[in-house]
């Protein structure tokens, strides 16, 4: 079997994709399971995030596998498969751990270095687990990465190369501005009462705002979160909730709007906006943005990405990802919107506006496109390049652990009949003599068998070792049905891959 992820994200596909193919926690949940119920993949776990959507698989066959995990990515994210072809990624065995690894750290974020990554990888896992979808290999995959994630966070200083997808956009909000200074005094509208919600409340109460209106759907999540920013301890900023219906209201009222919920259509429209404004409402002033074009594709694509490296693949994105960018209006700024849902809430003909700044996930991709890397992120690319090899070299081992088991379990076995046999011989022997008899020729196998295992477990370890488990086995005659039980009490251990 071999690790196996395909998927898009921001580096890959316009956010007018993107939208449309996120995944609602119900569809992840189909996906996983119909992901499990078609041939070749026995592991899958999803992870869906604003700007990313990847199947992780364990699979037979690498093309069968490339085919079916697009065909099933394409039938719930709801976008056709000819159309979501070209802006798939893959990558495979090694390269899969290495994407993963390097997710989880950050380096592949909209942000660089931002951390909300690891709480996504975390769920991910938690799902797999909970619907039984994740088996040893991914288990093994998503706990690692969380591991290296979290050390690339202490170890280095990733953090000072990007800040959240809230604290970036913010910063894009204020155009070149103290963001602190900016929005001193300023009255805020958080739409939506979900994680990314809270951390955008609770950074603008940091940043200084005077107030923050909290509407959502549910009203009790949105009296939740405003009574965790009045709690003891916590921002002191002047907070309430109010109905969704409020929001028009509430709107001409604020100064900044930060919007993500996990609505299917518009939250704000550029009607709405306008009239929150008082201003005369012409849609031809607001007309859509121009259309994505991308380059035909097809699966074949995918197997030359894998073949030719990953700098094929990224040349392959940034052939396609001609984004136009939406004219921003000029003059003074009445209402400064942050839209980081995805599909989006807020309607990109808001920020042609007069009055109006909107930054959205697109604009906050080209902008990050443009931001300086840290030096630090050299550093980090070390460690995802360590663990990737110490990773490998780990399930190498696994994978050889089996059969050493089954070795040592004939050889018990062996020695039980040799002992048993010595009884019926010598029936005259007495406890301690006999004790005495079966631990010498235990420790006489023990000793035999110690140096081969210990060599096979680290020749195994090692690039190219797979076929060490294969040669054992045949050496020794081992049972292949007694190697496939200790996989499966392997397997099944309840307490294996917990988080």
């Amino acid at each position: 079997m071999s690790l196996l992820v395909v998927g898009l994200s921001h580096r890959s596909a316009p956010v007018s994709v993107l939208e449309r193919a996120s995944l609602a926690a119900g569809t992840q949940a189909e996906l996983l399971r119909d992901t499990l119920a078609a041939e070749p993949a026995v592991e899958a776990a999803v992870l869906a995030t604003c700007n990313r959507i990847e199947l992780y698989a364990d699979v037979d066959k690498f093309h069968a596998g490339v085919a079916e995990l697009s065909m099933l990515l394409a039938r719930h994210s709801g976008v056709g498969l000819d159309e979501l072809t070209p802006y798939l990624y893959v990558h495979y065995e090694d390269r899969a751990v290495h994407h993963l690894f390097s997710v989880a750290c950050g380096l592949d974020s909209m942000v660089v270095g931002e951390g909300q990554i690891l709480g996504q990888i975390k769920d991910a896992l938690a799902l797999g687990q909970e619907l039984h979808t994740a088996g040893r290999l991914l288990n093994d995959l998503f706990q690692q990465a969380l591991r290296v994630g979290k050390r690339a966070h202490s170890e280095t200083g990733i953090d000072r190369a990007g800040q959240s997808l809230v604290t970036f956009g913010l910063e894009q909000l204020a155009e070149g501005r103290d963001p602190g200074v900016w929005a001193k005094g300023k009255r805020a509208l958080v739409i939506g009462a979900g994680s990314m919600s809270s951390l955008a409340a609770a950074t603008l109460a940091r940043t200084g705002v005077a107030e923050i209106v909290v509407a959502n759907r549910t009203r009790a999540r949105a009296d939740r979160l405003v009574e965790i920013l009045g709690q003891a301890g916590g921002t002191g900023v002047a907070a309430h909730a109010v109905e969704m219906a409020a929001v028009a209201d509430e709107l001409t009222r604020a100064d900044v709007v930060v919007s993500c919920t996990g609505a299917t259509g518009l939250v704000l429209s550029a009607e709405a906006v306008a009239g929150a404004l008082g201003l005369d409402f012409d849609s031809a002033d607001v007309a859509p943005d121009a259309p994505f074009a991308a380059p035909p594709a097809d699966l074949d694509q995918h197997a030359a990405w894998v073949e030719n490296g990953s700098a094929t693949a990224t040349a392959q994105a940034q052939a396609v990802r001609r984004v136009t960018v939406p004219a921003q209006s000029t003059g003074p700024v009445r209402l400064a919107l942050l839209d980081l849902a995805m599909p989006r809430d807020i309607d990109g003909g808001a920020g042609r506006l007069d009055g109006v700044r909107l930054v959205d996930i697109e604009s906050l991709a080209e902008a990050s496109a443009d931001a300086p890397m840290a030096a630090d992120v050299d550093q980090v690319r070390t460690i995802v390049a360590d663990e990737v090899a110490a990773f490998g070299a780990a399930q190498r081992a696994a994978h050889i652990t089996p059969t050493v088991v089954a070795l040592r379990t004939m050889a018990a076995g062996v020695v039980a009949g040799e002992i048993a046999r010595l009884d019926g011989r010598l029936p005259d022997l007495d406890e301690k003599q006999r004790a005495e008899i079966s631990q010498t020729v235990r420790r006489v196998v023990d000793k035999l068998l110690h140096a081969p295992t210990v060599r096979v477990k680290q020749l195994a370890s090692e690039p190219g070792g797979a076929g060490y488990a294969d040669a054992l086995r045949e050496l020794f005659d081992l049972d292949p049905q007694t190697v496939a039980a200790v996989s499966r009490a392997d397997l099944n251990d309840p307490n294996r891959g917990r988080s």
